[in-house]
């Protein structure tokens, strides 16, 4: 929600970075992950012109600021990926004072561009094969530049890599507050299997976490821009490309949630290894992986929907794959 005191902040902002000759203009909310996100104008006062646009993140009050509520810790990922030439936002501006907003906050450069909401796009994108598969494979064929950046040297103490069992078994307090007692059961057994069947020397690097056509910005067909690295880490990179897979994956969602018009997720699978450059017989495991962490999460945000303690009617139309996502988890674990 956009209150007073956001807008004299912004404006305050704008003041002191800009000189007095400009203004707020054009501040709207936008969709964000654990963060808040807005979105606002430059504008001059003498001419009405808008000089720059830009958005803003800032944590939630009162939160924590760990993970993926730290928004600060975005700030020095982006600026080193945006140096390496790869297709992130600028953040020109950030900071861990709390004066102004009352919270830390980054402000980055708006990328042109809208992303592509898998399930329900925007009517400007047509939901034909040949207009959405190449969005999917722009999304492939970009991730390895962000998996074989230098996060050793340009990220340096950044974040310590994660060990894969901590990042399986993280999960197990999360969907045990499942309010069905069936997604329970279906977890603990994908679980077990996952924790049984663990890939050894897969390459360690920086992962966004949530990569997939909806945290990804076109224009005109063309990638802009990758956003919301919220839950990004230093870890095993194939969680990402197995992210990709299960949201193109059908057998995953039921009708009326299935990814439009998504490639193959073979073709997904051989067009990031080609671009990396050799084969991963893990693959499945982490696609196997993505599922039941998305399942795991949907346990989670289902209960606090219906209990009122968060608001979001979508979970519950969610709800309706979790028994899918982890069948399909259990078929490819079993299948390897």
């Amino acid at each position: 929600m956009i209150s007073e005191k956001l807008t004299h902040s912004l404006q305050a902002f704008i003041q002191h970075v800009f000189g007095d000759g400009f203004e707020l203009a054009e501040l709207t909310e936008s969709d964000g992950h654990a963060g808040l996100t807005f979105l606002f104008a430059v504008r001059a006062r003498a001419t009405g012109e808008v000089a720059s646009r830009h958005v803003l993140k800032v944590p939630p009050p009162g939160v924590a600021r760990r993970g993926n509520t730290d928004v600060y810790r975005q700030a020095p990922l982006l600026r080193a990926l945006h140096a390496a030439g790869l297709p992130v936002p600028q953040v020109p501006f950030a900071s861990e004072d709390e004066t102004l907003f009352g919270v830390p906050y980054i402000v980055m450069e708006r990328l042109p561009g809208r992303t592509f909401f898998m399930w329900d796009p925007h009517p400007s994108y047509a939901r034909e094969p040949a207009v959405v598969e190449p969005l999917w494979r722009q999304a492939v064929e970009a991730l390895p530049g962000f998996h074989l950046f230098d996060w050793q040297t340009k990220l340096a103490g950044w974040q310590a890599p994660e060990p894969l069992q901590e990042q399986v078994s993280r999960w197990r307090r999360i969907y045990q507050q499942s309010p069905e007692p069936q997604w329970i059961t279906q977890a603990e057994e994908v679980e077990r299997l996952l924790l049984a069947t663990m890939p050894e020397g897969s390459p360690i690097g920086l992962y966004h976490g949530d990569y997939q056509p909806g945290n990804i910005l076109y224009e005109d067909g063309r990638l802009t821009g990758v956003i919301d690295w919220e839950i990004s880490g230093i870890g095993d990179v194939l969680l990402d490309v197995g992210w990709l897979m299960m949201a193109a994956d059908q057998h995953n969602w039921v009708e009326g949630w299935r990814s439009i018009c998504p490639p193959p997720v073979e073709e997904i699978r051989d067009i990031y290894e080609a671009r990396m450059g050799r084969r991963f017989a893990a693959i499945p495991w982490y696609q196997a992986f993505a599922g039941y962490r998305l399942g795991s999460i949907g346990c989670l945000n289902v209960k606090l929907h219906r209990k009122g303690q968060r608001h979001d009617p979508i979970w519950e139309s969610i709800g309706l794959c979790l028994s899918s996502m982890f069948d399909r988890a259990r078929e490819i674990l079993l299948a390897r």
